[in-house]
């Protein structure tokens, strides 16, 4: 009789044993009855009738990575490419991915792999280096067409490299030297060009200081003189200073005649402005 107990006690410690399935967090489960499907586990202590009951699938429902192998792609201007690519994705439905797909993850590979290859071939090399953002949503959208069927949803797509041939790197690098080279010499262009102005405007200041001083004072001609020649001296030192320069020395009584007339005409407008000039 005990014998017996003994017995029965350890039939249904195994059979609780047997039953008992611990499922992770962040797992779900299948269970197929007689090979056919039965229900889903979700995370913790579940129970199965043993012999009749068996798990077949055990997967997470947390976002999984796929790196996608480089990949050779013809652009639609010619050019070959290698195409590096990461797939960010998650089992949405846990009976759909056992269900209605073989092998999810090679799927997944060759279904990425195809599109990537698609949606590249229809732009050139240089819209695939401008719109890569735009060539992601258009690959995740029409991936997510397909693999809704499987129970997965595909959540983000990163292109992590494009690379061309050689020869087309060095090209590619050759203009965009050329364009930052085109870039500084209109920026310094600019710079001369503002800085012309500003000159001209402060050129002008000073005549127009000058040009009042010698209304108000008349014997500061002498003065005028003096600053004049002094600019003249120092604008033939920075001339000489280059190599391509060519040296003009104008004539001293030219110059002082031309100061004298400028100086006069300056005093007789003085003169007319005062009425002074005798009429």
């Amino acid at each position: 009789m005990e014998a017996s107990v003994i017995a029965i006690v350890l039939v249904l410690i195994g059979y609780a044993i047997g039953s008992a399935k611990v499922i992770n967090q962040g797992n779900e489960a299948l269970v197929e009855r007689l090979g056919q499907k039965h229900r889903k586990l979700g995370s913790g202590l579940n129970f199965i009738v043993p012999l009749i009951d068996q798990i077949v699938m055990e997967d997470t429902t947390r976002e999984q990575v796929l790196d996608i192998k480089p990949q050779n792609v013809i652009t639609r201007d010619n050019i070959y490419l290698e195409v590096d690519a990461v797939v960010y994705w998650k089992i949405k439905d846990i009976e759909k991915s056992f269900y209605q797909i073989d092998d999810l993850q090679q799927a997944l590979n060759n279904l990425t792999a195809t599109t990537l290859r698609e949606i590249i071939a229809q732009n050139t090399l240089e819209q695939t280096n401008v719109s890569r953002a735009d060539m992601d949503k258009q690959i995740l959208q029409q991936l997510n067409h397909t693999t809704a069927d499987w129970g997965v949803d595909i959540l983000r797509l990163d292109i992590q490299s494009i690379t061309p041939p050689e020869s087309v790197r060095k090209s590619m690098e050759e203009q965009s030297a050329a364009e930052i080279r085109s870039r500084a010499v209109i920026l310094e262009a600019e710079g001369e060009r503002q800085a012309a102005i500003k000159k001209a405007e402060a050129t002008m200041t000073s005549v127009q200081i000058i040009s009042e001083a010698l209304r108000s004072h008349p014997e500061s001609k002498d003065i005028l003189r003096y600053l004049v020649a002094q600019d003249y001296v120092d604008a033939s030192q920075k001339l000489s200073e280059s190599n391509n320069a060519k040296i003009v020395f104008l004539n001293p009584s030219i110059s002082e005649g031309a100061m004298d007339e400028m100086i006069g005409d300056t005093g007789s407008h003085r003169m007319d402005d005062n009425g002074s000039n005798g009429n």
